[in-house]
């Protein structure tokens, strides 16, 4: 047995079903070792960049890490945008890549660069394997620390002449999970004392609910208490959107109507919470609010975010502490403010969802057909543009893991690559994603992946011809706004030419139509949508 052999044990030994890749010379080893396992599949992706997408997504909805392979240089380099990805969103990923041999690590050579060097700023552990009596630790202990909160990438690098090395009378870690302490009885009992002081709490839920199986108890604590739940881009279903207590999605950069409800709030409880989808100064610039912190991690240090009561542990174990608190001593707040916010945003999502018009759609029509599409388990996943804010907005959930968002490092071209690997997660769920003409473009070489999988995908376009959010800003910010304009394909044509189902809708009655016959045809489809 060879250090690449090994090394596929190890990654069996870790539950690893797929890997997503491109290969290189210097990790014919690896793939070989691969093609040969009984138990992990290699996808073969037409670019890194979609392979990382999709170990994200893979990350993101299972809990366990992603797999994403590259080669040496060039074929690494590509990884990086979506391994950064995966990292600020807080989903499990392992990048493995290729190097060259050590003996030429000491002079210029082809294609060798620092590519652990590259590495380290964007993921939470990268490190080289120089032996192979290092590859039971150095691959259990990238997966331990990816699933840890708050969970994110590790990079393995593993040299051609490494992965060659004998490796005889090794065999792989047990696989282990790291498990989370509860938090002290004391510091609850505090959180619940500040609650009940409170005259109009509300809760901000993050992705951490998601991550860490919190919604259940999240639940229950918002209908006992009467509390209002507040989602960020990443947190969509952390409570049904048919729950009372539900007051959607904020996030906007500009304030909305669900911003009424933390603006008249003197308590955010924020559980899960994550800064880098929407920091404190957005929500609490004056500084006025009192802040209750639920998470597994201490709070972020931020000027904006001074913290009360601090519960550090086990997010569902602190919320099922919580529910155990308020049953002994209940708690029950007016709930009229939050009712009269959510009657307000649930007549705004409404208004247009009957529009009858031809050329360019609103988008809320657009999004409202959507939700009616897809059932309540499906998934649906937004790429990064214009059409993100309306799909925060927009588009609800009833369970959690329902509706993906990139929104930490908030990259370009995520949908496409992600929607194939969520097809492939449970393949008995309908999967749609959502993306700008943009974005879409910049990985539209995994439209053939996805025909070589036949993946059971819809891709719906919006079609605007710019770069609409960057417009947006800088209208905003300086009353003008640069040439962001471009061209697009034939649609119909580049569908065909992969192979792909396709429509082009402009008339928003043909709308629902369009998407239910897409979601039922078999293999891939594309919907090209003008938008208003």
């Amino acid at each position: 047995m060879n250090a690449a052999e090994l090394f596929v044990q190890c990654l069996e030994n870790e539950g690893v079903t797929r890997v997503f890749g491109v290969p290189g010379e210097e990790n014919a080893a690896l793939m070989m070792a691969l093609d040969a396992s009984a138990s992990i599949e290699f996808i073969l992706t037409r670019h890194e960049q979609g392979a990382a997408f999709m170990a994200e997504v893979h990350g993101r909805l299972t809990g366990e890490p992603g797999v994403c392979l590259g080669t040496l240089g060039p074929g690494a380099a590509n990884l990086v945008t979506g391994v950064a990805d995966a990292n600020m969103d807080r989903a499990p990923l392992i990048a493995i890549t290729g190097q060259a041999g050590t003996e030429r690590w000491h002079k210029e050579s082809h294609q060798a660069m620092d590519v652990v060097g590259m590495f380290k700023p964007i993921t939470k552990w990268a490190s080289t394997i120089l032996t192979p009596h290092n590859v039971p630790e150095v691959v259990h202990k990238a997966f331990k620390l990816a699933v840890a909160e708050k969970p994110g990438a590790c990079h393995i690098e593993l040299p051609e002449d490494v992965a060659g090395a004998p490796a005889d009378d090794l065999d792989p870690i047990q696989k282990s999970r790291p498990t989370r302490p509860v938090p002290d009885r004391d510091v609850i009992f505090d959180a619940l004392q500040a609650i009940r002081s409170a005259k109009s709490p509300v809760i901000l839920a993050g992705n951490g609910v998601i991550r860490q199986g919190a919604s259940a108890e999240l639940t229950k604590f918002a209908e006992t208490t009467g509390i209002g739940v507040i989602n960020t881009f990443m947190a969509k279903g952390t409570i049904s959107q048919d729950s009372m207590n539900s007051l959607y999605t904020i996030g906007l950069a500009a304030k909305d109507l669900v911003f009424r409800a933390i603006h008249e709030s003197d308590l955010v409880i924020t559980v899960g919470y994550d800064m880098v989808e929407y920091p404190p100064n957005m929500w609490n610039a004056d500084r006025d609010k009192k802040i209750i912190h639920l998470d597994f991690v201490p709070a972020e240090v931020d000027e904006n975010h001074r913290v009360e009561v601090e519960v550090v542990g086990d997010l569902p174990h602190a919320l099922l502490m919580f529910n155990d608190g308020v049953h002994d001593n209940p708690i029950r707040i007016d709930e009229s403010r939050q009712h009269a916010v959510r009657h307000q945003m649930m007549e705004d999502f409404a208004a247009h969802e009957d529009d009858d018009t031809k050329g360019p759609m609103r988008p809320q029509k657009v999004l409202a057909d959507v939700r009616k599409a897809l059932g309540p388990s499906d998934v649906l996943l937004s790429d990064v543009g214009a059409h993100k804010m309306w799909v925060a907005r927009q588009y609800q959930c009833y369970e959690p893991n329902t509706c993906l968002i990139p929104n930490g490092f908030a990259s370009m071209g995520f949908a496409l690559p992600g929607l194939i690997s969520a097809a492939m997660v449970d393949p008995n769920r309908k999967v749609m994603a959502v993306a700008g003409d943009g974005g879409f473009l910049m990985n539209v070489q995994e439209m053939e992946t996805a025909r070589r999988l036949n993946s059971d995908i819809t891709v719906m376009v919006w079609e605007v011809g710019g770069y609409g959010l960057i417009e947006w800003k800088q209208d905003n910010t300086y009353g003008a706004h640069t040439d962001l304009s471009f061209g697009n394909p034939k649609w119909g044509m580049l569908a065909e030419s992969f192979g792909w189902s396709f429509d082009y809708v402009d008339e928003s009655t043909k709308m629902l139509a369009s998407i239910e016959s897409a979601l039922d045809t078999p293999g891939p489809s594309l919907i090209v949508v003008p938008i208003d």
